[in-house]
């Protein structure tokens, strides 16, 4: 088997058997984005100067018995609005051209402690503004299975690197279902912490009070790893949870579902659902139900309005936490000005795109005097319903399944000509974000033209190991995460 052909927990055993070495790792990785990335597009960087560097000072460590972690010397990828020190850092805008930040993230920090390899940028929608990742200032990213298709966003770039090889693991962020939605369309396992249970120290924001760091990886053995990495409460962020006591997220993965009971909410399974989505998600149940998990019809009847409520909010954060990017203390910056007003809107006028732009505007049109109650102060009640609903719900049931998005991945180009389409993609993940919820996308299965299908697992707030060990469950019962694309077109 091929070095990126592994999964990150195998690849770790490896290395620490001193079967493989770091370096290695870096090089079958590197290989790979040499080979692959000019037709998939998945980074915006990549210094490998500086990797086999910090791969050599790990394998140092590791030979000395320094590093005890399960993922010590494995290659990791990070998505391109998350602060790494001296490394571009750019959430694929340009109005962030050149920036190095002077610190590392705390989820970079906790990687590096455990061993891990930071591998390269990821391509992103820009400011993480999308469902797609087709409006990074770098371009498009494309889908491995077929690249005339998108691969999701905003972590598209992050999910085609793993489906391709390019990547054994990675890093990405999700706002409203931007791991989940393109795990999903690329064939990959990706998962969305609770809220808190990851610092968002030194990640970019784009939507305070819904932005979560999560894993991306080809099965849940690695995100429950990386979790064990990346989680637990940081003195720098104030919104952060203690990990808890108990067994670690990978000790917990048992694959033992029997008598968990599955909610099952009728709202997601309409006819407004591609029908090859709908079939490989009913399979999934019944395979739960050979497994010995009990299957229970619920509803969730607020998802109607789930959409409005999150681009409500989120634009409204938006609109503050962006308006930093002045083009004065670092990137981009407008030639064309003869005085401080000129400078800060032509830079941002410059160097913010149009979807950018765009929520910008809706934010601050949300947030404005005369529209703050209409509109975003009955977005927060509707927020607070929307979390007494799923609390509601996991009254009944340990876990709800539902498609992680009502189709399978869009030809490039198509959403960005339909805006709607493109946000109305996101209608089963933006709740979740919404409530603070864990989510989980794990493949399970293919529509007519081959393209990957993704089922989502939700777990109340805190039960991140439920939900992770649900969908180990599945994966050791079927092989979907383990397929391959046969190739970029």
């Amino acid at each position: 088997m091929q070095i990126t052909e592994m999964t990150a927990v195998e690849l770790g055993k490896r290395i620490r058997g001193g079967e493989l070495s770091a370096t290695e790792a870096v090089e079958a990785v590197y290989g790979n984005y040499l080979s692959i990335d000019e037709s998939i597009h998945a980074y915006t960087s990549f210094e490998i100067d500086r990797m086999r560097h910090n791969a050599q000072q790990v394998q140092d460590r590791i030979d000395r018995g320094k590093s005890g972690s399960v993922l010590a010397g494995v290659p990791i990828a990070v998505k391109d609005n998350i602060c790494t020190r001296g490394e571009l850092t750019t959430c694929a805008s340009k109005i962030l051209t050149g920036f190095r930040p002077p610190f590392d993230a705390t989820v970079i920090n906790k990687a590096r402690a455990a061993g891990m390899v930071i591998a390269g940028k990821l391509n992103m929608d820009e400011f993480a503004m999308g469902s797609t990742s087709e409006t990074s200032c770098y371009g498009p990213v494309k889908n491995p299975w077929n690249t005339e298709h998108v691969p999701g966003g905003s972590s598209g770039g992050a999910a085609a690197a793993v489906a391709s090889g390019e990547a054994i693991c990675a890093l990405g962020s999700d706002t409203g279902g931007s791991i989940r939605q393109p795990a999903s369309y690329c064939g990959v396992t990706g998962f969305k912490p609770t809220y808190g249970s990851v610092s968002r120290y030194g990640l970019i924001a784009y939507a305070s009070s819904l932005d979560q760091i999560g894993p991306i990886a080809k099965d849940v053995l690695d995100c429950a790893a990386i979790m064990d990495v990346i989680s637990g409460i940081d003195p720098m962020d104030s919104t952060s949870l203690p990990q808890g006591s108990g067994p670690s997220f990978y000790a917990s993965m048992t694959g033992d579902v029997k008598e968990k009971v599955i909610g099952i909410p009728g709202e997601c399974f309409d006819s407004a659902v591609d029908p090859d989505v709908l079939e490989n998600v009913e399979n999934a149940i019944r395979e739960y139900e050979k497994l010995g998990a009990k299957i229970k019809p619920i509803s969730l009847p607020f998802i109607r309005y789930a959409v409005p409520t999150y681009y409500i909010i989120a634009t409204a954060e938006a609109s503050s936490n962006l308006s930093r990017f002045d083009g004065i203390k670092y990137g981009f910056r407008s030639e064309d000005c003869d005085n401080i007003d000129d400078l800060i809107v032509n830079s941002r006028s410059e160097g913010f795109g149009a979807e950018v732009r765009k929520r910008i505007l809706l934010g601050t049109f949300v947030l404005s005097s005369g529209y703050y109650d209409a509109y975003y102060n009955k977005a927060l009640k509707m927020k607070q319903m929307i979390m007494d609903g799923f609390d509601a719900a996991f009254r009944e049931c340990d876990v709800i399944i539902c498609p992680t998005a009502p189709m399978t991945a869009p030809k490039l180009g198509s959403s960005l000509d339909d805006p709607m389409k493109m946000y109305l993609s996101d209608i089963f993940t933006v709740s979740v974000n919404l409530a603070g919820l864990p989510g989980l996308s794990v493949p399970c299965g293919f529509d007519r033209n081959g393209m990957p299908v993704g089922a989502q697992l939700i777990g109340a707030a805190g039960n991140d190991r439920t939900v992770l060990n649900m969908g180990h469950a599945f994966q050791l019962a079927t092989d979907y995460h383990m397929r391959k694309p046969g190739g970029a077109k």
